[in-house]
């Protein structure tokens, strides 16, 4: 039997490995999904060493971009990207061979452009010749991929983060003067998670308006209090869900085909 599964710390929250093993049930798919909470990366080389069953591996917070170092090889989007969320693993001779790829681009863009459609009803809100800018909170690894692919789309991004480092981050306390010129905004953070459901991101919700439309990488809860805050203020939203199922068969093609 084949074995795949996430890695990441917590993992209560996941959907994954339902996702999984129900996909397995259904196709007659010979495989288990498993969840593998490392908190201290200093054990994965461990893991693979015994578990050699294991073919595959979904990443999640926070190791998307500690796990590179333990990698063998990279996928050229993850290179990009500068995080991973997907790793094939291959043995020769019992010896394991670790690619890492990221599969957060392909569900992330895909969700978006279903979503964007109804962001252009909201243009005629704009100043003429305004083009839709996106403001991303957070600067972990899914954030890393939200903005290679607003990069791709040609969305002008800045990305509000606690600690800015780099040109194109503010501070949380700048949001309130750039958020009536951005109107996508887009959380990457895991704030707002179950169980800690009540959390959202620090933001003037009330100037939020129906121009504006906030995308949450979270999926658990299916509304988050991003949301609610965003839709109490007539925002349109949206959660992550089909973000997770678009880069969760990825990254099975990746396992099988890659």
């Amino acid at each position: 039997m084949k074995l795949f599964g996430i890695l990441g710390f917590p993992l209560g929250h996941s959907y994954s490995p339902a996702y999984f093993n129900e996909k397995f049930r259904r196709e007659g798919i010979d495989a288990r999904y498993l969840t593998f909470e490392l908190e201290d990366l200093a054990a994965f080389p461990a893991l693979i060493a015994r578990t050699p069953e294991l073919c595959g591996l979904n990443v999640t917070i926070p190791h998307k971009q500690r796990i590179l170092p333990y990698l063998d090889t990279l996928s050229p989007e993850a290179r990009a990207v500068g995080a991973v969320n997907c790793i094939r693993i291959r043995r020769d001779g019992g010896i394991p061979h670790l690619s890492g790829h990221n599969t957060d681009v392909i569900g992330f863009r895909n969700a978006l452009t279903a979503f964007l459609p109804t962001l252009s009803t909201s243009q005629h809100l704009l100043p003429s010749g305004t083009a839709l800018r996106a403001l991303v909170l957070g600067n972990g690894g899914a954030a890393c991929a939200v903005r290679h692919v607003l990069d791709t789309l040609r969305i002008a991004h800045l990305t509000a983060t606690r600690h800015p480092r780099h040109a194109g981050e503010i501070p949380y306390a700048e949001v309130p003067r750039h958020l009536p010129r951005h109107l996508l905004v887009i959380n990457a953070t895991p704030l707002g998670t179950h169980p800690a459901s009540a959390a959202c991101p620090d933001l003037p919700y009330d100037r939020l308006t129906p121009a504006h439309c906030l995308f949450d990488l979270v999926y658990n809860p299916a509304v988050t209090e991003f949301m609610k805050r965003g839709a109490a203020r007539g925002a349109r939203t949206c959660n992550g869900l089909a973000m997770l199922t678009g880069q969760a068969e990825a990254a099975w093609d990746i396992w099988n085909n890659g």
